[in-house]
């Protein structure tokens, strides 16, 4: 057996002691390089997620909601500080109504609203919108319904509005629209006669001599022509005074979701709005200054269902003023200062099933019968808040209670306060004066009438 030297086994050790130290944990380009690719790959996914959740903003999404109704998808990101819009594969479902009002989105980018391609109706209104470029409405070929009011838009293109073919409805009212060349191909869109629900109440800020001029009515010829880019207009021209009282479409906010219906709480407001639309189901006009209802208020809005005029300090409610109401069906007049409701106010409401008539100085006299009476009939009408405040014998106590007692002692007691109706009308009847009326009034009587008049016979061929 042949024995290996001592030399010869250092040399190989000493030989193989370079690869064995390249292979200890932590050594080595190849083990190095692999982490560092482990960490652009871990880095490269967390990027990926925060997209997917984000997505083209690179701003997390709050917590929208998903809601369907009547087999349509809606999407309420409503009040969720956004300042661009959401990517589309955000949602589980490809949503049909696409709400972002009250945000803070201040531009629509070119093609912003791709994926979106099933949406019939976008809400962006209450925003900061001051810029559209042309495409940022590309693909959304379904789309009927366009909301833009009250944002800080100065002028847009026609060019943005060619790929929604079916939009029916677009509101722009309370921008600060500049009315000059730049706007001329949009103007003579929202001029065509089969246009007419788009750009309504829309108003220029700018020039001084169109401002408060509605777009419909401007002519379009004059934008090109008579303000050039040179010319000064602000310093030569006087405003022209506003022509008409607002509607309701410009002092209040229009919601889609989960109804068609205004807002118009704590405007200031001292009478009804005029032009509510016929297809607003619900209006809030709490929290103004209505002292008065006036008849045919409410003139138009056939489908009003929920009507709120509470804290209005409204003392008074004419007949006729809640005329055309025919299905509404909830009406809340809490909180004013109505002391009865005259006859015939409520004679419209056939559908009215919740009524609400807290915090009103309810005076229990006779003229307060009516209200009673009225709920008799109408059983259904679950109704809260109709409580004495005056006389003080009667102060907190049921409406209903008090006509009831009033009802049961009137034959004892108010009879022989009252003078006999029959009497009384026997002794007018009976009086000089009147017989002379009666002599006066046969006097006037045609001849005709004075005398019976005998038959004749006609003998016809």
């Amino acid at each position: 057996m042949r024995v290996i030297s001592p030399i010869l086994l250092a040399f190989v050790a000493l030989s193989l002691l370079p690869s064995i130290e390249s292979k200890r944990p932590g050594k080595g380009r190849g083990l190095k390089s692999g982490r560092q690719k482990l960490t652009r790959d871990r880095s490269r996914m967390k990027a990926l997620r925060r997209q997917s959740r984000s997505g083209l903003s690179g701003v997390m999404i709050p917590n929208c909601s998903e809601m369907t109704q009547s087999g349509e998808v809606y999407l309420d990101c409503q009040d969720q500080s956004l300042t661009s819009i959401p990517s589309s594969s955000t949602w589980s479902r490809v949503p049909n109504h696409l709400l972002l009002a009250r945000n803070q989105i201040k531009a629509l980018r070119s093609g912003s609203f791709l994926g979106y391609e099933r949406l019939s109706s976008l809400d962006l209104q209450q925003n900061q919108i001051s810029q559209v470029e042309e495409d940022a409405f590309q693909g959304l070929t379904h789309l009927t319904t366009l909301l833009l009011q009250h944002n800080q838009l100065r002028t847009l293109s026609e060019e943005a509005l060619i790929p929604m073919p079916n939009l029916h409805y677009l509101r722009l009212y309370d921008n600060p629209w500049k009315c000059l060349c730049p706007m001329e191909s949009l103007i003579r869109t929202l001029q065509v006669p089969s246009n007419r629900n788009l750009g309504n109440h829309a108003k220029c800020a700018e020039p001084v001599s169109l401002k408060d001029r509605k777009l419909k009515q401007i002519d379009p010829d004059l934008l090109c022509e008579e303000f050039g880019p040179n010319v000064n207009i602000t310093q030569t021209l006087e405003p022209n005074p506003i022509r008409g009282k607002l509607d309701a479409t410009a002092l209040c906010h229009t919601y889609l979701f989960p109804v068609t219906w205004m807002d118009c709480r704590s405007r200031g407001l001292t009478e009804v709005p005029p032009g509510i639309p016929d297809n607003v189901v619900r209006v809030d006009l709490s929290l103004n200054k209505i002292h008065h209802l006036k008849p045919r208020d409410f003139q138009g809005a056939k489908s009003l269902r929920i009507l709120n005029l509470s804290s209005n300090d409204m003392q008074r409610i004419d007949t006729g003023s809640l005329s055309g109401l025919l299905h509404l069906q909830e009406l809340d007049l809490s909180s004013n200062r109505l002391h009865f409701v005259q006859y015939g106010v409520l004679e419209d409401l056939y559908f009215l099933s919740k009524l609400k008539l807290g915090g009103n100085p309810w005076m229990c006299d006779y003229n307060i019968h009516y209200m009673v009476y009225w709920l008799r009939l109408h059983p259904g009408v679950k109704h809260s808040g109709l409580l004495c405040q005056s006389p003080l014998e009667y102060i907190g106590e049921r409406v209903e209670d008090y006509v009831r007692s009033y009802n049961r002692d009137c034959p004892k007691d108010r009879q022989l306060s009252r003078p006999d109706q029959n009497q009384r009308d026997a002794e007018i009847w009976d009086s000089p004066m009147e017989l002379q009326g009666e002599i006066e009034e046969e006097e006037l009587e045609p001849s005709h009438l004075r005398a019976p008049q005998k038959y004749q016979i006609f003998r016809l061929a």
